[in-house]
C-alpha cells in the first residue's frame, strides 16, 4: 500500500509540474519605439530593436522578427508579415498562447476568422509581461505599426502604408493594429493608417512607435 501511494504521489507530483511549466515567451509587443517617430532603419533595424529587447528580457537566442510588412521597392519584392514569423504557436511572457499557427492568427478561414486569435488587450503583453496602454490609459499607446493588411500581406499600389519601408519620420503613412482589443470587428494588426510617420504624430494618432516582435516557431 505504501508503495502504491508513493507511485501515485509522484505520478501527481509529475502531473502538477507538467501543468505549472509555462512556455516560453514567443511574441511580444515591444515595450519602447525605436525613438524616432515610424524610421525603424528599415526591417534590419526593426528586427534588431527586437532581439535587444527579447536579450534584455532573458529570451535571447531565438530569431526574433518584427511583425511589419514592407513594400516592393525598384527591384525589391515585397516582403509580407506572416512571411517572416514561423509557423506558431507563439506565446506571450507569461506563457498565455496567443495564436497556434499562421491561419489562427489571421483568420484565414470563416470559422478561424470568428473565434478569432488571442492578441487581445490582456494578452498582447510587453517583453517584461506588462500591459500596453489602450483606450483610457494615459497615454494611449494602442496604434501599434505593422503596415499589413488583416491577411499579414502587404498592401499593393503607390500609396504608403509603411512609411518608406520603415526609414521615415516625416512624410509618409503607416498602417496600424490595435493591441487592446476585445475581439470583435477592431483588428490587431489592420485598423487605420497614421496621421503620419514623425514620433509626435505617432503619438497623435494613438501610439508610441511600439510594434509586434515574433520569434521564428514551427519551421
Amino acid at each position: 500500500m505504501k508503495k502504491l501511494l508513493s507511485t501515485l504521489s509522484i505520478a501527481a507530483m509529475f502531473v502538477l509540474a507538467q501543468q505549472n511549466q509555462r512556455q516560453p515567451m514567443t511574441f511580444f509587443v515591444t515595450s519602447v519605439g525605436g525613438g524616432d517617430g515610424a524610421n525603424l532603419g528599415g526591417l534590419a533595424g526593426a528586427d534588431a530593436h527586437c532581439r535587444k529587447l527579447a536579450a534584455a528580457a532573458g529570451a535571447g537566442g531565438r530569431t526574433w522578427r518584427a511583425y511589419l510588412s514592407a513594400s516592393a521597392a525598384g527591384t525589391a519584392p515585397a516582403v509580407n508579415a506572416r512571411d517572416r514569423i514561423g509557423q506558431g504557436p507563439w506565446h506571450n511572457a507569461k506563457g498565455a498562447m496567443v495564436a497556434r499557427d499562421l491561419a489562427h492568427l489571421h483568420g484565414d478561414t470563416l470559422d478561424l476568422a470568428r473565434t478569432g486569435n488571442l492578441v487581445t488587450r490582456n494578452n498582447a503583453l510587453t517583453e517584461n509581461g506588462a500591459l500596453v496602454n489602450g483606450v483610457g490609459g494615459k497615454p494611449n499607446m494602442h496604434d501599434i505599426l505593422t503596415g499589413t493588411q488583416p491577411d499579414g500581406r502587404a498592401y499593393t499600389g503607390g500609396a504608403d502604408h509603411t512609411c518608406g519601408n520603415w526609414t521615415s519620420n516625416g512624410a509618409g503613412s503607416a498602417q496600424l493594429g490595435h493591441s487592446d482589443r476585445n475581439g470583435g470587428g477592431i483588428s490587431w494588426n489592420s485598423t487605420h493608417p497614421s496621421r503620419g510617420c514623425s514620433q509626435e504624430n505617432l503619438v497623435a494618432t494613438g501610439g508610441a512607435g511600439l510594434f509586434y516582435c515574433f520569434a521564428v516557431t514551427g519551421n
